[in-house]
């Protein structure tokens, strides 16, 4: 059973964290809020997402699994306005999703769970260095390197105290370096790892809205990225395998 309204825009931020990454996905409520954890049809990234109650006003639900078609959900919201109210409803054991904004109300079917990909278990892994930068700082420096390359280097370097980002096409190279004060915050210990921007470029598109995104690194190892959205009331995470440097 769910019975739900919130603001447009923070519902569409939700939908927009998960679309960076898959079409469809298990949402699974509970009397906190909705949660998802998916990973991309190549096995390469992961993301992870928390909607809080308090982000909903009223919020009412039980236990349960919703097949969501991501894609569907985000033509929906792109009929609604600014300052719109949705609000979400599914009866105990329904099998159609309704939602309602201003005159509309649609009523859409739930995707079978069980055609849908488990939720991954998340990884144990130790990433030692820590970087906490603005969100729009990140797109930006991801939307400059997709200029000149299809892959990326995010790094921190501990003696210089900075974090940096590095692009080198065949003729072109691009680096943004930010020491510790031009940060919101660093944990520096060595790092590097080389990503691949088809992905990066989209979870940008999401990151850049956010305050301050932490971006967690070790050396050839995935990156992992924290950050909140819904003024505050959710929480995402990406994680993303690297490139491996050929000889």
């Amino acid at each position: 059973m769910l019975n739900a309204t919130i603001d447009a825009d923070l519902f569409r931020e939700s939908i927009d964290v998960i679309a960076a990454l898959v079409t469809e996905c298990r949402l699974h409520t509970g009397p906190d809020g909705i949660r998802m954890r998916a990973v991309d049809t190549a096995n390469v990234a992961m993301v992870s997402m928390e909607l809080r109650k308090d982000a909903f006003e009223p919020f009412s639900a039980t236990p349960g699994e919703l097949g969501i078609d991501i894609a569907k959900m985000k033509n929906i919201l792109s009929m609604m306005s600014k300052g719109d109210a949705i609000t979400l409803s599914l009866p105990e054991g329904g099998q159609k999703l309704e939602i309602s904004f201003r005159s509309y109300r649609y009523s859409i079917t739930l995707l079978d769970a069980n055609t849908i990909r488990k939720d991954p278990n998340p990884p144990t892994i130790e990433l030692p260095g820590i970087a906490v930068i603005a969100g729009d700082t990140l797109n930006n420096a991801i939307k400059a390197a997709a200029v000149v390359s299809d892959k990326i280097a995010l790094g921190i370097d501990p003696k210089a105290e900075s974090f940096y980002m590095s692009a080198e096409g065949d003729i072109d190279h691009i680096k943004l370096q930010l020491v510790k004060d031009e940060l919101k915050s660093l944990k520096a210990a060595e790092a590097r790892s080389l990503f691949s921007l088809d992905y990066l470029k989209d979870m940008g598109k999401v990151m850049g809205k956010s305050a301050e995104v932490e971006v967690h690194l070790g050396i050839d190892h995935p990156v992992r990225f924290k950050f909140d959205f819904a003024d505050g009331n959710g929480h995402a995470e990406y994680l993303l395998a690297p490139r491996i440097e050929a000889d």
